[in-house]
C-alpha cells in the first residue's frame, strides 16, 4: 500500500487531491491542514510520500522539511507557486525529493509520485540489507571480528595468527565459525556483509 500525506492549508486542494489520488486501489491518502498537524502525528504515520505546501500558517513547508531531514520513512514533494524557482531550488537543497508548480497536470503529479515511491522502495530495500547484515555480524565474537579484520586486510592465516598471538589452526577455527555465523561459504560474501553492516568502513 502506497501512503500519501497531503499537507496543505487549502481545504479545496486537499479535498480534490485526496479524491483524485484515493481512486487508486493501492493508495492510502491522509490529509493535514497544517505542518504542525502533520508533525504532531508523524511518529504514528506509515512511511510514504509527503505532498507539502510551501506557505502555511504555523510551521512552513521549510520547517517541515527541516524536521523530516534524516527521517528515511518519508520523501517530500514540495508544492510551490508557479515561477517560484528560487523557493523550489531552496527546497531541493533542504532535502525535498522534487517539487511541483501549481497548477500541475495530473500526469505530472502521477509521474512524480511514481518516481518518489520507486526511490522509497529502493531505500527500504537498502535499509533492510543493512539491518540483516548488522544482525549477522552481531553474532560474531570479538576474536572472530579480529580474524575478519585480518581477512579484510588481505592477511593470510599465519599473519593473522602472529598478530593475534594465536595458532594458525585456531585462526582456521575462528574463520570457519565466523563464516558459519554469517551464513556464507564465500569470503567475498563475508566481506560484503561486514562492509554493509558498517563493521569495517571502507577506506
Amino acid at each position: 500500500m502506497r501512503s500519501i500525506h497531503i499537507v496543505d492549508d487549502e481545504e479545496q486542494l486537499r479535498t480534490s487531491l485526496s479524491g483524485l489520488l484515493g481512486l487508486a486501489p493501492d493508495v492510502s491518502v491522509r490529509t493535514f491542514d497544517s505542518g504542525d498537524a502533520f508533525l504532531e502525528r508523524r511518529p504514528a504515520l506509515p512511511a510514504g510520500v509527503v505532498l507539502l505546501d510551501l506557505n502555511m500558517p504555523g510551521a512552513s513547508g521549510f520547517d517541515v522539511l527541516a524536521a523530516l531531514r534524516g527521517d528515511p520513512r518519508f520523501l517530500t514533494v514540495m508544492l510551490t507557486g508557479q515561477g517560484n524557482i528560487a523557493a523550489a531550488t531552496r527546497a531541493m537543497k533542504a532535502g525535498a525529493f522534487d517539487f511541483l508548480e501549481k497548477p500541475y497536470a495530473h500526469e505530472t503529479l502521477t509521474a512524480t509520485l511514481d518516481a518518489a515511491f520507486e526511490r522509497l522502495g529502493a531505500e527500504d530495500a537498502a535499509a533492510a540489507r543493512i539491518r540483516r547484515a548488522q544482525q549477522l555480524v552481531a553474532r560474531l565474537s570479538a576474536r572472530e571480528r579480529d580474524v575478519l579484520r585480518g581477512l579484510i586486510d588481505g592477511q593470510a592465516n599465519k599473519m593473522i595468527a602472529h598478530r593475534l598471538s594465536i595458532s594458525p589452526r585456531t585462526v582456521e577455527i575462528y574463520r570457519a565459525n565466523l563464516m558459519n555465523k554469517l551464513n556464507t561459504r564465500s569470503l567475498s560474501e563475508a566481506l560484503r556483509i561486514a562492509f554493509t553492516a558498517g563493521l569495517f568502513p571502507e577506506e
